[in-house]
């Protein structure tokens, strides 16, 4: 009997050992999903953005003398954020510079189409692309929502992975920090402005 002691305490202790990593799973699993769900809001969001830059360039197209070295960045700048994905299951920092450095780039594209199209008060005028401007702002205001929430489900996820003894349990079952949406570079200056008055 006194050869079966050492089997049995090995035994209890594999599986209390296996219970407590699965209860950690379990308490990770979902906050791992949250993360990936406010992810695919932050996808769903920009996808709008995307989705509304043909209808505004269509119109702007539509006054012939609207510059049309605009019009073509925009939706370069477009193709080139739409082609940019990330698996939610393992966003990195790196994948998320690169899904902001496009995302940036059309950005500043629709800002430049945004000044442009000051100068044509018959576009200016016009019902359907002042909707689309309007949609366009608040589908922006709606992108800075989603990154925040994605960022406060990161938070909370990283905080947990973070904690002990849930980090000694983390590294084993696979779970890793997620990357945080940043500030671009150089958002803390405001930008230079100039007016031009037709001097």
């Amino acid at each position: 009997m006194k050869k079966w002691i050492p089997i049995i305490i090995i035994a209890v202790i594999v599986l209390l050992a296996g219970a407590w990593l699965a209860k950690v799973n379990n308490n990770l699993v979902p906050l791992e999903e949250n993360v990936a769900a406010q992810w695919a809001n932050v996808e769903s969001s920009y996808q709008r953005r995307a989705d509304l830059i043909p209808n505004i360039v269509n119109t702007a197209k539509g006054y012939a003398e609207f510059e049309q070295e605009t019009l073509t960045k925009v939706i370069e700048a477009r193709s080139k954020a739409t082609a940019v994905t990330i698996d939610p299951s393992n966003i990195t920092p790196q994948q998320l510079a690169q899904f902001q450095e496009v995302q940036a780039g059309l950005s500043s594209a629709l800002a430049r189409l945004l000044a442009v199209f000051e100068r044509y008060p018959d576009l200016k005028a016009n019902e359907n692309f002042k909707e689309l401007i309007n949609e366009l702002e608040r589908t922006e205001n709606r992108i800075n929502v989603e990154r925040n929430r994605y960022n406060e489900q990161s938070r909370i996820f990283n905080s947990e992975i973070r904690l002990f003894p849930t980090n000694l349990a983390a590294g084993i079952l696979g779970f890793d920090a997620k990357a945080y949406y940043e500030a671009e570079e150089g958002s803390d200056q405001a930008p230079e402005v100039e007016f031009d008055f037709g001097n």
